[in-house]
C-alpha cells in the first residue's frame, strides 16, 4: 500500500513538481558508462534536465532503488552482477513491482598489477588460496605467494579489492573463489551437503591483512598499484584499459583480458552488467524511456558505439537486439526468472 501510495502522490505531482531529472545509482563498475550515456542524453534531449549518477556500489544501490516508489526513490540503478531474488522480493515488500532488466555489455573482472609487476599469470586455484580464510576448511597461513604455488612469485600477498556491498565482490566470488575452492571434489560434494558451510569455507575472505578492502573508488586502486610492483588488485576492464599506461592484467590460466577474449567468455572472468529500471517511475519522471532509447543505440552500446570506447565490451548481436525490446517496451522482468 505504501508503494502504491507512494506513485499516486507522484505522478499527481507532476514531473516538474515532483522531479526534474533522472535519478541513477549503484555500482562503481557501470557508472562510468552511466555517466558517458547520461552526458549524451542531455546533448541528444536538450529538453531533459541532465540524469543525476551515484557511485554507491550495486549492493547499497539495488537496496535504494527497492525502497519504494516516489520522488525519493531511484529511478535506475547500475549493477555490476544480476539482481538476486531475495532483492527482487525487497523490491516487491516495499511496492516496487515493475523491474526493467536490462543488460548492458560484458565486463572482465580483471587482476591488475603494476606495467612492472611480476606476475605472469594466476590460476582461480592460486587466487582462493591466497584470499581465502579457510581455504578448504582450514586456517590460512600463507604469507606469500610462492607459499601458495612454487611458481609465483616469493612476494607479501596483498590484493586491494570490493567491499562485501559491491557486486563486484559477487562477481569476484563466484568467479574466482569458487572456481577455486571447488576444484577440490570434497568442496562440492559439501555443497550438496551443507550449502551454508560450503559458501563459508568457499567465499569468506581473510581478514588478517592480505585481502584489503579498498571501497568503491576504482581510480583509487589504480594509483595504488601504480605506486606498489607487489601490490594487486580487482576492478573491471575498462579502467584496466583506461589506465594501461600504469598498470596491466595478470593473465588469468594464461588468458590476458582484452576486448576479443571478454566478448568470446574465452576470458575465464568475464560477465555481463545491467541497469535495472523502475517501470511505476516511468509516467512521472520525464525522459526515462528516452535515456534507455539513447542507452541501447547502437551507436552507444554496439561494436564501436562510445562506450565501447570507455572500455566496455559490446553483447552479442542478438543479445543487445533482445535487451533493446526490453528497453523499448519497458517491460518488466518476471520474478520467478531469477535465481
Amino acid at each position: 500500500m505504501a508503494g502504491c501510495a507512494g506513485l499516486a502522490m507522484f505522478a499527481a505531482a507532476g514531473a516538474a513538481e515532483a522531479r526534474t531529472q533522472i535519478r541513477i545509482v549503484g555500482s562503481s563498475t557501470v557508472y562510468p558508462f552511466t555517466t558517458a550515456v547520461a552526458e549524451q542524453f542531455k546533448r541528444s534531449y536538450p529538453q531533459f534536465s541532465a540524469p543525476i549518477v551515484e557511485s554507491t556500489g550495486t549492493g547499497g544501490g539495488i537496496k535504494l532503488f527497492c525502497s519504494g516508489v516516489g520522488e525519493q526513490y531511484p529511478d535506475f540503478v547500475n549493477a555490476s552482477r544480476r539482481i538476486k531474488a531475495s532483492e527482487v522480493k525487497a523490491c516487491q515488500a516495499n511496492g516496487v513491482t515493475g523491474i526493467i532488466e536490462i543488460q548492458i555489455g560484458i565486463d572482465g573482472l580483471t587482476i591488475a598489477q603494476a606495467r612492472s609487476g611480476k606476475f605472469a599469470s594466476l590460476s582461480e586455484l592460486d587466487v582462493y588460496k591466497a584470499l581465502a580464510a579457510t581455504p578448504f576448511g582450514k586456517k590460512n597461513t600463507y604469507k606469500t605467494w610462492n607459499q601458495v604455488n612454487p611458481k609465483l612469485p616469493n612476494i607479501k600477498i596483498e590484493v586491494l579489492g570490493p567491499p562485501p556491498t559491491s557486486g563486484t565482490r559477487d562477481a569476484f566470488n563466484d568467479l574466482y573463489m569458487l572456481k577455486g575452492c571447488e576444484t577440490n571434489p570434497s568442496m562440492v560434494a559439501l555443497k550438496k551437503s551443507d550449502e551454508n558451510k560450503h559458501k563459508t569455507i568457499c567465499t569468506k575472505v581473510r581478514e588478517d591483512g592480505p585481502y584489503v578492502e579498498a571501497g568503491e573508488n576504482d581510480n583509487l586502486i589504480v594509483q595504488k598499484l601504480a605506486a606498489n610492483p607487489n601490490t594487486l588488485g580487482i576492478f573491471g576492464y575498462s579502467y584496466l584499459e583506461e589506465n594501461a599506461d600504469k598498470i596491466k592484467d595478470v593473465p588469468i590460466n594464461g588468458v590476458v583480458a582484452n576486448y576479443e577474449t571478454i566478448a568470446s567468455y574465452k576470458y575465464p572472468a568475464s560477465r555481463p552488467l545491467y541497469i535495472y529500471g523502475k517501470a511505476q517511475h516511468m509516467k512521472a519522471v520525464r525522459g526515462m524511456r528516452e535515456f534507455l532509447a539513447e542507452y541501447t543505440k547502437d551507436t552507444t552500446w554496439g561494436k564501436g558505439g562510445y562506450l565501447t570506447r570507455r572500455g566496455l565490451v559490446a553483447s552479442p548481436d542478438a543479445v543487445r537486439q533482445k535487451n533493446r525490446q526490453v528497453a523499448s517496451a519497458a517491460t518488466p522482468l518476471n520474478p520467478a526468472d531469477v535465481k
